[in-house]
């Protein structure tokens, strides 16, 4: 078993930055891939980042690209979401995720453990 809770959500200005937490407990994760998800209102849940168990590889959706960094540390059992440049558009709930295997991938379905998920609300 893995829990993971998210933390560092909240309210921010357009143009501002929040940097999320996802601490890991229970069965070790360091090997394995985790991502962050968003899931707006009546949207779909949307892949954000994903991150090797080494860190030596990254991944970004499309609309994160260039303003968001994921980075992780295994020490800690901690990942994080560093997100600047905030938009509106950012709006969501942010999850963290992870798969009990070193295989990267975009698709929810694909993931075995999440937490709870952390608001973020990014105000024009």
């Amino acid at each position: 078993q893995v829990q993971l809770v998210e933390s560092g959500g909240g309210l921010v200005q357009a143009g501002g930055s929040l940097r999320l937490s996802c601490a890991a407990s229970g069965r070790p994760v360091s090997t394995y891939f985790m991502a962050w998800f968003r899931q707006a209102p009546g949207e779909e849940r949307e892949f954000v980042a994903g991150i090797s168990g080494t860190s030596s590889t990254t991944y970004y959706g499309n609309s994160v690209k260039g303003r968001f960094a994921i980075s992780r540390d295994n020490a800690k059992k901690l990942m994080y979401l560093q997100m600047n440049s905030l938009e509106p558009e950012d709006t969501a709930v942010y999850y963290c995720a992870t798969r009990l295997t070193s295989w990267a991938s975009r698709g929810p379905n694909e993931y075995d453990y999440w937490g709870q998920g952390t608001q973020v609300t990014v105000s024009s």
